[in-house]
């Protein structure tokens, strides 16, 4: 058996490029203790609860997104808020999950009304490097203090509203 590390992923609406193409499907690997430490360091992340630093993580560990073939800070910035909670949720199912929590996100995602206008949703294809009959997610992992942040409330429903957290003064 081997470990999975690199899943596709189908974004609600899709990254708008400057020149108005639309990128929709991805992969995103596994992240790594590096993904989630480096991005503190950053000078214009204020810490742990900073917005950010999601931005970074995200960027860190999405390889590809329609034909881009590297995606930065500045990609995931522009994604619509919609993709980024489907990369949030997406992001805690493959690092801190079960397999059951990875077919319901995948599931409610192919069961859902596509949200560009342009047709029917393609389903994600789910891992890219796996052997046939090999478990996608082999159990839960232990991770950050960030980890509980980024798995949703209940996997496979839709995010009700972005949540706002409050600066801390001082």
């Amino acid at each position: 058996m081997s470990l999975v590390t690199s899943y596709e992923f189908t974004l609600p609406r899709g990254y708008v490029d400057p020149q108005g193409g639309v990128h929709r499907v991805g992969t995103m690997r596994l992240a790594t203790a590096r993904d989630e430490l480096e991005p503190l360091r950053d000078p214009t992340v204020s810490g742990a609860d900073d917005p950010r630093l999601t931005v970074l993580i995200l960027a860190r560990v999405v390889q590809k997104l329609g034909t881009l073939d590297q995606v930065t800070p500045h990609e995931i910035e522009g994604l619509f808020a919609a993709d980024l909670a489907f990369l949030q949720d997406f992001y805690g199912v493959i690092n801190f999950g079960n397999q059951q929590e990875y077919e319901a996100l995948l599931a409610a995602q192919a069961q859902s009304p596509p949200l560009t206008g342009a047709g029917p949703t393609p389903a994600p294809s789910g891992p890219t490097d796996v052997p046939a009959g090999t478990d996608p997610v082999n159990g839960s992992a232990t991770g950050t203090a960030d980890a509980d942040a980024a798995v949703a409330p209940e996997v496979g429903r839709p995010r009700p509203r972005v949540e706002e957290i409050p600066r801390q003064q001082g």
